[in-house]
């Protein structure tokens, strides 16, 4: 069975942040990913980890002035020295969090600058990352994201991900697969986890049900059937990397509503118990 990680800014909005980790590991959650650590220091993050019997999976580095719309710094010319200091903050966190992955965020297209001047930046500042993450063992992750929940966002198709990967070479420099924003993009998903998943270059898989990004089971994706494509393709190449459930929950903040929402994964320990 794919193991599951709670994605905790989505899900849980019914409790505080820090008292999500409690409500993830009741529900019987592993792992957790969230997309920033920033505002809480990572002592208190890792106490609340090691308390849970919690593993940390994924987070995003620092994303530049979120607030004002900043989605990111990686594809930005101009923006290097930010960047190359946002990475030493998520590193940071990373090694105390003892957390193995960072997506390293593409940004927005800014009007008037040149894709080609875009992508050179961005395969520049993803080599530099990757070398510096090299050393504390982190590897460094890159998502194509649909341009309806982020228009202008740089990166938004598998194979340019994969392309991107394959010309910087850095063996610790992997795509973040995210099955919600291919479905949205590009459709076709069983066939591209059956393409991409055997390459080594996937490091993360994310799942959410298209099109309003609730549980997987409502919408438009068999997420029973995709979950077994993912079994099936992962015993033949050996991927055992983790499944982030990055949705918000279809009850809202309302009591209990992420756990009552769980029936989906509930039906996947049983059809395939770890």
């Amino acid at each position: 069975m794919p193991r599951f990680a709670a994605n905790l800014s989505m899900l849980y909005p019914e409790h505080e942040f820090l008292d999500r980790f409690a409500a993830a590991a009741a529900d019987g959650f592993k792992a957790v990913e969230y997309l920033f650590p920033y505002a809480h220091e990572a002592r208190l993050l890792a106490a609340r980890l090691r308390d849970h019997g919690l593993q940390q999976v994924l987070f995003n580095g620092p994303p530049g002035d979120w607030e004002r719309g900043e989605r990111g710094m990686a594809a930005l010319p101009g923006r290097e020295d930010e960047f190359r200091r946002s990475i030493d903050s998520a590193l940071q966190y990373a090694q105390a969090l003892q957390c193995p992955r960072v997506h390293v965020m593409a940004g927005i297209a800014p009007a008037g600058v040149e894709r080609a001047k875009l992508l050179a930046t961005y395969q520049a500042n993803l080599a530099w990352a990757a070398q510096q993450a090299a050393s504390t063992g982190v590897t460094c992750l890159i998502e194509p994201i649909n341009t309806r929940d982020i228009p202008g966002f740089v990166l938004n198709r598998q194979d340019e991900a994969h392309r991107i990967v394959q010309q910087v070479g850095a063996p610790n420099l992997k795509v973040q697969m995210d099955l919600y924003h291919c479905q949205i993009v590009e459709g076709d998903v069983a066939m591209k986890i059956r393409r991409y998943l055997p390459s080594g270059r996937v490091g993360h898989i994310q799942i959410a049900g298209v099109p309003e990004r609730h549980e997987p089971d409502i919408g438009e994706m068999n997420y029973g059937y995709l979950f077994a494509v993912i079994d099936e393709v992962s015993a033949a190449c050996g991927w055992d990397g983790w499944i982030g459930c990055e949705y918000r929950p279809s009850r809202g903040a309302a009591k209990g509503g992420t756990s009552t929402g769980l029936g989906w994964l509930t039906q996947a320990r049983r059809r395939s118990p770890a």
